[in-house]
């Protein structure tokens, strides 16, 4: 292929969470330029904007890559839904606006698993930094970063009788579940600001695309990366059908997500090699990690009938949903301008977890988090699953086409303790939602249903019902360089490979507590500082709570 002679100190591949963030902090000092290429087109469209219509562009081709897994063995060989945004902010701009960064913990056994230097000290100041919390900072949350988040209004009282009822079960409460203690209920943190979502694109990527300094091209289709030798050179890209190559000075920082980094660093020939023959491709390096320990959460909704009129199921009309957006439209407030998710709650599923090990989401409406499933009573609903699944699955090459979607197999379900945690999930929140709290407001259970109550009886349930929350990770194992199963080490550049770096959730050895949005944005916020050489953020001293009990109960 022909060389365009375009050059610049870094090419970005992918304008999701983590390269919205480098696009912003590698140009910042005015010096670097830089390249961003994203598959996708622009994230204008009012569905994207306005956080209440979360579920539309999820559904469109035209903001969604739309894969699916392999078909999963102990999921009566369904298809798993698994979208990924194909847009300026990425998923980002699709996803459920929850921000969730995690347990301490997590991050302390990044470090055990080989990513030396991401404890729970070292990435807290970058969550701080990133961040601007409509109700202020402290030593936990931040005030003056690029991402803003706000709590929901809790006008409706269902959101405060989840948090009563599981009080009254003995979970305890907790101010802040990005603070000091996750574990317990209370309000759910969103990406918005203004009534508006806050994706990384509006967050990052807009105020920096001002700079000369930084370009951005949309409807862009990376084929590969270009080496010379064992060191990146550039890429090859297409364009309106018209082939494209352009060299890095510096870096190529690869930030396509846990689905399409693998993809993208096989279809150059950095992966386990014999894959990468069955393909026809040259090995420019045998990286045996790249696409292995693929990770994600699963869900399922527990579902109660509400027998007050109170849900957002009076909310579903046509001419309800009208006035909704009209209203959001002149003034970006009322139910438009909220996920919904306003509270949430994590606990442990056993003595002997030392954290937290089960994520809620409550909703007051029974309904598909996608909304293909539509509301047809008053109810509610808690999305619950476990956060620390010992399943592990892969994501290999399809074909040599760059266009191929890979083949995803999450291997769901492939551990026995996934059933015994799952078990427990329909039981803890039955007993939840048994709760006096509720008793204003109780139906009966639509889901699992009252009859679901034996082991064989729930794991029929999670064959059919569980599916996934959007959270996939781990796929490009952030490590030990010794360590085969690593494909990038702690200062995320590819074992192995000069001037190539990896910078998204695939880099996560172990996936976190909760949704992965925030700590993407961590992930990239410190990278940058890496990237650029800069001294890293001084490490913090803040303590995080473990509830004392842990070892001998579960509450």
């Amino acid at each position: 292929m022909p060389a365009t002679g375009e050059s610049f100190d870094y090419i970005i591949v992918g304008a999701g969470s983590a390269g919205c963030v480098l696009a912003d902090r590698l140009t910042e000092d005015g010096t670097s330029t830089v390249l961003v290429l994203e598959r996708g087109g622009s994230d204008s469209s009012v569905f994207i904007q306005m956080p209440s219509a979360l579920s539309i562009p999820m559904n469109m081709k035209r903001y969604n890559w739309g894969y699916e897994s392999e078909p999963e063995p102990n999921l009566n060989n369904r298809r798993i839904n698994c979208p990924r945004g194909k847009v300026l902010g990425g998923s980002s701009s699709i996803n459920g606006l929850v921000y969730i960064r995690g347990h301490a913990l997590d991050f302390e056994n990044w470090e055990v698993l080989g990513a030396a230097g991401w404890g729970y000290r070292h990435v807290l100041p970058y969550f701080r930094r990133a961040e601007t919390r409509a109700d202020g900072g402290d030593a936990y949350r931040g005030s003056e970063g690029p991402l803003h988040t706000s709590y929901g209004k809790l006008r409706n009282p269902l959101y405060g009788a989840f948090i009563d009822a599981a009080a009254q079960a003995g979970y305890p409460r907790t101010d802040d579940v990005n603070g000091h203690q996750q574990e317990g209920f209370g309000r759910m943190d969103m990406t918005v600001q203004g009534g508006r979502r806050c994706s990384a694109a509006r967050a990052y990527l807009k105020p920096a695309m001002a700079r000369k300094t930084l370009a951005v091209r949309t409807d862009v289709a990376v084929s590969r990366v270009v080496f010379q030798g064992r060191r990146a050179a550039g890429v090859e890209y297409t364009r309106g059908g018209a082939a494209h190559s352009v060299a890095a000075r510096r870096e190529v920082i690869l930030c396509g997500g846990s689905i399409n980094t693998p993809q993208i660093l096989k279809l150059s020939g950095v992966g386990p090699a014999e894959e990468l023959r069955q393909h026809g491709l040259d090995v420019v390096h045998d990286l045996p990690g790249v696409g292995e320990n693929l990770q994600d959460h699963l869900e399922f909704y527990f579902q109660q009938g509400c027998t007050q009129p109170i849900t957002l199921y009076s909310a579903q009309s046509l001419l309800a949903k009208g006035m909704i957006g009209l209203r959001w439209l002149l003034r970006h407030d009322g139910l438009g301008a909220t996920n919904h998710f306003e509270s949430c709650g994590f606990i442990r599923s056993r003595a002997g977890e030392q954290y937290p090990d089960i994520q809620y989401h409550f909703l007051p409406l029974a309904v598909s988090y996608d909304g293909n499933t539509l509301a047809t009573e008053h109810g509610i609903q808690a999305h619950v699953g476990p956060m620390r699944s010992k399943s592990r699955g892969h994501v290999r090459l399809a074909s040599a086409d760059p266009l191929a979607a890979p083949k995803i197999l999450f291997n769901y379900m492939s551990h026995a303790d996934d059933w015994r945690d799952m078990r427990a999930c329909v039981r803890l929140t039955r007993e939840i939602f048994a709760q006096p709290a509720f008793a204003p407001y109780r139906g009966r259970e639509i889901q699992p249903g009252a009859g679901v109550e034996s082991d064989e009886a729930i794991d029929e349930f999670i064959r059919e019902k569980v599916e996934s929350a959007y959270h996939p990770c781990g796929t490009c194992k952030m490590g030990d360089p010794a360590d085969p199963a690593s494909v990038v080490a702690p200062d995320t550049r590819v074992i192995g490979i000069d001037g190539l770096r990896v910078v998204d959730a695939s880099i996560m050895p172990a996936i976190t507590n909760g949704n992965l949005n925030a700590p993407t944005i961590m992930l990239a916020e410190r990278a940058a500082d890496m990237i650029r050489g800069l001294p890293l953020l001084p490490a913090s001293n803040a303590p995080y709570y473990i509830n004392p009990g842990w070892e001998v109960s579960q509450r």
